[in-house]
């Protein structure tokens, strides 16, 4: 069965609902994540979710918040279920609230968010390549001429785009709008911290036979105006990654995510409209697209 919502009876106040996480707060200075199956597309949330959804994208999270905490800070304080249950009230280790926290919770730190989503792009694929094909450009900046369709750029790129309310469109923007929003210095940081980040998990990602094509990151900022890596990362909810062994330049290529639930909304005339069941041949099919990337990404 798949968890869709969390209801913890007021133990801990629910602070936020988004479109994967339901967020509580824990005290004044940490939140618990809790990674639902719910499954989006098109910025709309599925009726029904994808089985054991949360607890893979937790999985991949903890490998590569650890794969990276040489290159930044992260935000867990802590990321096992004997560890998280040991810092919660003791209520919520009930059978009732605790089957709907194991393996998809993490504990972490408050910090204050920066407001950008923070997306690297390796190849030229998805939004990048609807607007290149209209204008020769990503997000504003000049590209290379005679691009063709998912094929690598000759250097990762900073592509941001604003933060929207659940429901709302993310926006495509400039790193120069960005610096508006945030600050040169910050946006500065950001980039630079962001493409580093990309091109590590870029790196070993191609060692496991899957491509990196793009990504997006979170931040948080300190007092001091240090770094944190923030949210969710490196997931197939928030990256795409593609079979190595597949790959062909000049057409889209298969991804280890939500594609086939994409490809079955649009095909149905679906995209875009609330109130959607998913039919369990996709939800099966999309279930193992994830469990497969992050097999192959974090096996030993």
């Amino acid at each position: 069965m798949s968890i869709t919502s969390t209801n913890l009876d007021g133990i801990l106040p629910l602070i936020a609902k988004g479109k994967v996480r339901d967020i509580y707060e824990v005290d004044p200075s940490s939140l618990l994540f809790v990674a639902t199956d719910r499954i989006s597309a098109y910025d709309v949330i599925m009726e029904n979710g994808i089985k054991d959804k949360g607890k893979l994208l937790t999985q991949i999270s903890i490998f590569w918040f650890d794969f990276l905490k040489d290159n930044i800070k992260n935000h867990l304080i802590a990321s096992t279920d004997e560890e998280i249950f040991a810092k919660l009230p003791k209520e919520l280790s009930e059978p009732k609230y605790k089957n709907q926290l194991k393996g998809r919770s993490l504990l972490v730190r408050k910090h204050k968010l920066i407001p950008l989503e923070a997306i690297v792009r390796g190849y030229i694929t998805g939004s990048a390549w609807k607007e290149y094909q209209k204008s020769g450009t990503v997000h504003g900046l000049p590209a290379p001429e005679g691009l063709l369709e998912s094929e690598v750029l000759p250097t990762p790129i900073f592509t941001p785009s604003t933060k929207a309310e659940q429901g709302e469109h993310d926006e495509n923007i400039s790193p120069a709008q960005a610096a508006k929003i945030v600050g040169e210095d910050v946006c500065e940081k950001v980039s630079e911290k962001a493409i580093e980040l990309y091109t590590k998990a870029r790196d070993y990602a191609k060692t496991r036979g899957i491509i990196l094509a793009d990504t997006k990151f979170e931040f948080g900022i300190t007092d001091d105006g240090e770094l944190v890596l923030v949210d969710e990362v490196l997931t197939p909810d928030s990256s795409r990654f593609w079979n190595a062994k597949t790959y062909v330049v000049g057409k889209s290529q298969e991804s280890y995510d939500k594609q086939f639930l994409r490809d079955w909304l649009t095909s149905n005339g679906l995209n875009g409209k609330d109130g959607v069941s998913v039919p369990d041949e996709i939800v099966e099919q999309t279930s193992a697209k994830y469990a497969e990337a992050v097999d192959a990404l974090t096996r030993r």
